[in-house]
């Protein structure tokens, strides 16, 4: 439950209360009405906009429609103080026993504890990673990996129906580059190239991938065909060449990103959806709403007349929904341009009933979102939005110098080696305690290193120290029944000191944050959240460590080391519950 919904709920009650009493008018619309923690605790635990945003239509001063609100306000259940501060914002404090049944909630709800129905089962499609299947993934791509599956927990803990789905860019020129250094090693595995012969193509751009992680594909093409492929013209060999690269490559991927705990729900096929006439389709379908037409674009940002040769091209009407220019869809040969398949994609997508649309890309992707967008908000009426969640470089760095690329890979560190070095969970946290769009440093030597500067290793502590306490009561009261559901009966109205209070409070706010970070589609605010609660609980075990009378579990004092020990649950419940979000297992015990 929500606690900030349950008293905006109330807050619209006595709204319309006021509007029962002639105060407010009929109708006045309370959409932008919100309750929220305020900018200072010390200002209280609750503030409402509701009199900065209804006085206007209502055609009164703010602080002329705060003061009687504020007076209904005082009323309320739970309220024990309002005071209306600025010039119209109404500031709320609850009394304790409210937040301490927050943390019975918690107890008994477990690990479920902050699931939302917001979503109301709406059908969410998160399209991510989407690596062309020509190599192993790398660094780079395991942030787009868990932003995606992150988000994609994040939106079902909120009520969401989410599909994960990788697009696989089978078709066109790089997976064709793919086949022809494939069938360089795959000549190799026959003896008749070397690996210096490799590098000389490589030198000369014949082939454009050289990794090691080739040799192997090679090797497979040379014991399925013997050498009836060595000789043969391009046109005869590179067909059944792709599609065994592209298989190979696709088995890596997966592996990959099993390593890494990501799995899919749907892998779309480009190669498909064109043979299956998908982008005829869809472009003879636009060109029906007269949305396809023959012009002539201007120059790009940065060309000059003199270097820009206009000519009549196919182009699809985007500026009308929203994009810069319109954009060409079918290239000079004749063939269709790479964006006539994600106009057909994106098309499929909503074809097949998703109320919303998802894509992580990485940053180099920033000039295709308003031209997705447009296509979305043309195949499906205005009535399916697609979001676009671009990130940022990840830094690889060990103890700040940059790391060495991958042998296998050649060019680039690869996931799986990052995985294997420091392990699938710290991995995943640390990719999501900086925003997607911020550049972010991964460093083997901090992201392993057991100190408050390291956040995943900070949050683990904190669960494995709940743990740890919950294990000494165990010892003290062998008998006692310490389940969770158990302590939600405990006489937590003990729990009297500022700092327990506090940090009920911060568990209380889990099912906001939920309900917020799925609304915003930023997982990144789970893992600020899960710092802090750490951050509170470390806290205030270092305060028992100084004054024994504050120590989780006191011997000589069952009911309030019960007490103190349900929000010890508490904490671990809602640290387990914000890990099951990034896929992340919390641990029992450091070592």
């Amino acid at each position: 439950m929500n606690i900030f919904t349950t008293y905006r709920d109330h807050v619209l009650a006595e709204v319309a209360a006021l509007v029962a009493a002639g105060t407010l008018p009929e109708g006045i619309d309370t959409a932008r009405v919100t309750v929220e923690p305020p900018r200072d605790p010390a200002h209280g635990d609750m503030a409402t906009n509701a009199a900065m945003v209804l006085a206007k239509p209502a055609g009164l001063k703010p602080r002329d429609l705060a003061e009687p609100l504020a007076a209904r306000l005082k009323a309320m259940t739970g309220v024990v103080e309002v005071d209306v501060a600025g010039p119209g914002f109404i500031n709320m404090r609850l009394a304790p026993a409210i937040w301490l049944g927050c943390l019975r909630q918690c107890l008994r709800a477990g690990p479920a504890y902050g699931d939302s129905m917001i979503g109301n089962g709406r059908r969410v499609n998160v399209e991510f990673v989407s690596a062309n299947p020509t190599g192993p993934m790398h660094v780079g791509h395991a942030r787009g990996a868990v932003v995606g599956d992150a988000l994609a927990g994040l939106l079902e803990k909120a009520g969401f129906r989410v599909t994960r789905e990788y697009y696989v860019n089978d078709a066109g020129a790089q997976v064709d580059a793919l086949a022809r250094a494939v069938h360089a090693r795959y000549r190799q595995a026959l003896g008749r190239l070397s690996e210096d012969d490799i590098a000389g193509m490589l030198a000369r751009k014949e082939i454009e991938y050289g990794g090691d992680y080739l040799v192997p594909v090679g090797r497979a093409i040379a014991d399925d065909h013997g050498d009836e492929l060595a000789e043969k013209p391009e046109d005869a060999w590179i067909g059944p060449v792709r599609d065994r690269a592209i298989a190979v490559m696709l088995d890596v991927i997966r592996d990959d990103l099993a390593a890494l705990g990501v799995s899919f729900d749907v892998f779309t096929s480009e190669r498909a959806l064109v043979e299956a006439g998908k982008v005829d389709a869809t472009l003879a379908w636009l060109e029906e709403q007269g949305l396809i037409y023959t012009g002539v674009l201007e120059p790009p940002k940065g060309k000059t007349p003199e270097d820009w040769e206009p000519r009549p091209q196919t182009l699809f009407r985007a500026t009308d929904f929203g994009d810069d220019v319109d954009r060409p869809v079918r290239k000079s040969d004749g063939s269709w341009t790479y964006f006539a398949g994600d106009m057909a994609y994106h098309r499929d997508k909503v074809e097949r009933g998703f109320d919303d649309l998802i894509n992580v890309f990485g940053a180099d992707h920033g000039g295709y979102v308003k031209r997705l967008q447009a296509v979305v908000k043309a195949v499906g009426g205005g009535k399916v939005a697609l979001d676009v969640k671009l990130c940022q470089l990840v830094k690889l760095l060990d103890q700040g110098e940059p790391v060495k690329m991958s042998k296998r890979a050649g060019t680039f560190v690869t996931l799986r080696d990052v995985v294997d070095r420091v392990g699938k969970d710290v991995v995943r946290f640390i990719m999501l305690t900086r925003k997607n769009d911020a550049t972010l440093d991964f460093d083997f030597a901090k992201v392993t290193e057991q100190s408050r500067d390291n956040p995943v290793w900070y949050v683990q502590y904190a669960h494995a120290r709940a743990c740890s306490v919950a294990g000494h009561a165990a010892a003290l009261w062998p008998t006692r029944d310490l389940s969770p559901e158990a302590l939600a009966a405990a006489s937590v109205e003990l729990l009297e000191a500022p700092e327990e209070l506090e940090l009920i409070r911060l568990l209380a706010g889990w099912p906001r944050l939920v309900e917020s970070a799925a609304e915003a589609h930023e997982p990144h605010r789970v893992a600020y959240y899960l710092a802090d609660v750490a951050g509170a609980f470390h806290g205030l075990w270092t305060k028992g460590k100084d004054d024994a009378e504050l120590r989780f579990l006191l011997p000589d004092d069952e009911a309030r080391s019960l007490a103190r020990l349900a929000l010890v649950q508490g904490v671990a419940t809602v640290i387990a519950s914000g890990l099951q979000i990034f896929g992340v297992q919390p641990v029992r015990e450091l070592r």
